[in-house]
């Protein structure tokens, strides 16, 4: 079994509780149950100390840590947080971060992007809104996602882009917990339409007021659970 199997096992064991704070787990415990050697084992001591969700101390072996503890913009904590009861403070702490990053980062990408960095928001930005006209598949999700990394990217502030696996993240999983309607809602594909023009043409004010309106959607869609009823009535017509 490869380490990162076992990463998920036993990540989504601390974060569910059923690893309790405080409870601890050894490389030969590792071994034993999952039937791998001391080398993977090792990887996924590793793995699950990055994270924060254990640390390694001797004679105890690896001890489950607190949520204080853990890497909170660490990915695979975001997907595990997704993914348990108690779900929704995640995903309204991950809009939160959106409405507090987005809007700045798309007022810097419209001051400071390369002509170069301008030219792929605008055509990335456009495909997406192609694509949502269709439907909020793979392909459009793989667009949305590149059209908001280089919004990041081209903020200039490499705080921001750091982020890009975070909101990569709010945006794979608002369609997996099925918060995104089946197609995307006209408003929001008018908004990012705006947003891709207005960078392309350096206007951050305009940038500003359309990714706002895009991270007030989102969170209006996560507060009503609207999508839901969409997604619902798609899959019986």
């Amino acid at each position: 079994m490869q380490y990162k199997a076992i990463v998920e096992v036993v990540g989504s064991r601390i974060v569910t509780g059923e690893l309790p704070v405080g409870d601890t787990l050894t490389l030969a415990d590792i071994e034993e149950e999952f039937g791998c050697s001391r080398t993977v084992a090792r990887e996924v001591q590793r793995s699950l100390e990055e994270s924060g969700l254990t640390i390694a101390q001797r004679r105890r072996g690896l001890v489950v840590q607190p949520m204080d503890n853990w890497d909170v913009f660490n990915p695979n904590v975001i997907r595990w947080r997704l993914t348990v009861p108690g779900r929704d403070r995640q995903m309204e702490s991950l809009n939160e971060l959106r409405q507090a990053i987005e809007p700045r980062a798309v007022a810097l990408a419209a001051r400071f992007a390369t002509r170069e960095q301008r030219k792929e928001i605008l055509d990335a930005g456009l495909k997406v809104v192609e694509l949502g006209a269709i439907s909020s598949g793979e392909e459009f999700m793989k667009w949305d996602i590149r059209f908001h990394t280089l919004i990041l990217e081209a903020s200039g502030n490499e705080m921001f882009a750091a982020l890009a696996p975070v909101i990569e993240a709010v945006l794979t999983w608002r369609t997996k917990i099925n918060l995104m309607p089946p197609v995307p809602e006209p408003r929001a594909m008018k908004n990012h339409e705006e947003i891709a023009k207005a960078i392309y043409r350096g206007d951050p004010e305009t940038a500003t007021v359309a990714m706002r309106d895009v991270v007030s959607e989102v969170q209006e869609a996560f507060t009503l659970r609207t999508p839901d009823e969409l997604r619902d009535r798609d899959q019986t017509d």
